[in-house]
């Protein structure tokens, strides 16, 4: 018996969207709410992690910096909130809905380093170096997730363009 996988048929892809979610996900206000706290989210990042790079290199800036992580901290959760709430819409589930389950178990230690990073702002706990450090660290963590969401989409894009053109009598182009 050979172990070669001789079948070179194509593994069936994993449905991100029923069609009944992806009907919900276009009709709910929330998708927009999410389209437009992404990026937004994405550069109040950029402009703190240069605040905090900032910190870290030159030991200036760190009530600045802080402040940046604080607002930035601030946008997660909002967006947090408001993805829940989509994902409620959508999926009938506030977290944790099968499509989404690895990114949002990935978000929780995003909020996890970024609470830990208020908490120790608020209560003193760390130098400044240790603190921009820990802000570093829940940036970094950030970064991974979006990747993950990113791709997640990009997935769900291509899926939902395969669909479309399957769904097309044949000889009609596209």
């Amino acid at each position: 018996m050979s172990l070669n996988r001789t079948d070179r048929s194509p593994r069936p892809a994993i449905t991100l969207y029923t069609p009944a979610e992806r009907e919900r996900r276009d009709n709910t206000r929330w998708t927009l709410v999410q389209g437009v706290l992404a990026p937004l989210q994405f550069l109040v990042f950029l402009v703190s992690l240069g605040l905090v790079l900032r910190t870290l290199a030159t030991g200036q800036g760190e009530d600045l910096a802080s402040l940046s992580v604080l607002v930035k901290t601030g946008v997660l959760y909002l967006i947090m909130v408001t993805g829940a709430i989509w994902e409620k819409r959508v999926f009938g589930v506030y977290l944790f809905a099968h499509a989404f389950f690895w990114e949002d178990v990935f978000s929780m230690l995003v909020l996890a380093l970024h609470t830990a990073y208020v908490w120790a702002w608020m209560g003193h706990q760390l130098p400044t170096h240790q603190l921009m450090l820990l802000a570093l660290a829940a940036y970094a963590a950030y970064v991974i997730n979006a990747t993950q969401f990113v791709l997640k989409l990009r997935a769900a894009r291509l899926q939902q363009a395969d669909t479309l053109r399957s769904a097309q009598p044949a000889g009609v182009a596209s």
